[in-house]
């Protein structure tokens, strides 16, 4: 079983600056969300005791340790390169209109496929491979993991077999956790 959340809300998600490999703080909303979640999981019996997997960026890891804290878990928590977000390259920081400007009409041609198209970031194929790999490692263990927008759509699209476009589609609110169990997902909100 995989509890997947998203990391907490950020100064950039205010802004609609799109992170990719950069990042920003949590916002003090962005704290609470991690913290609500923390104390869900801290009543969850069959949440006690597992560790947590997250991306080493810094909004996830911070989400991860608040997450901890409150649990009063104090086993270390494993960081996993694969779990990052996507890296959209030197677009990474950009807000949507500083992107339209570099590209005219990008975001009207790919829709959620946008990710994926910028000149020098990562692939589809690549950032599903990646976290691919990860899911045939740790598919059949019981973890928490703390990751990303982009990456909790394509990783729970990689589970349920989704086609791609239904994955990118798929809603990826703040303050929720992800029940990924017996091929199914559940949604549990938290916030």
């Amino acid at each position: 079983m995989i509890l997947l959340v998203r990391h907490g809300e950020t100064e950039w998600n205010l802004s609609r600056r799109i992170q990719g490999w950069g990042d920003s703080p949590l916002t003090a909303r962005g704290a609470a969300q991690a913290e609500a979640i923390g104390g869900h999981l801290a009543q969850t019996p069959e949440a006690r005791g597992m560790p947590i997997v997250a991306s080493p960026l810094g909004r996830a890891r911070r989400t991860a340790e608040l997450i901890q804290a409150v649990r009063g878990d104090s086993s270390p928590i494993v960081f996993d390169d694969r779990l990052k977000e996507v890296s959209i390259g030197s677009w990474d920081g950009l807000d949507r209109d500083e992107i339209e400007t570099v590209s005219p009409g990008i975001f009207a041609r790919y829709g959620q496929e946008w990710y994926f198209r910028t000149p020098d970031g990562e692939t589809y194929d690549a950032f599903a491979g990646r976290l691919g790999g990860w899911l045939a490692e740790f598919g059949d263990r019981t973890v928490i993991v703390v990751a990303h927008g982009i990456v909790t759509r394509v990783l729970r699209g990689l589970y349920a077999g989704l086609p791609r476009l239904e994955a990118l589609s798929l809603s990826v609110p703040q303050g929720v956790i992800w029940r990924l169990a017996d091929g199914r997902i559940e949604e549990i909100a938290v916030d």
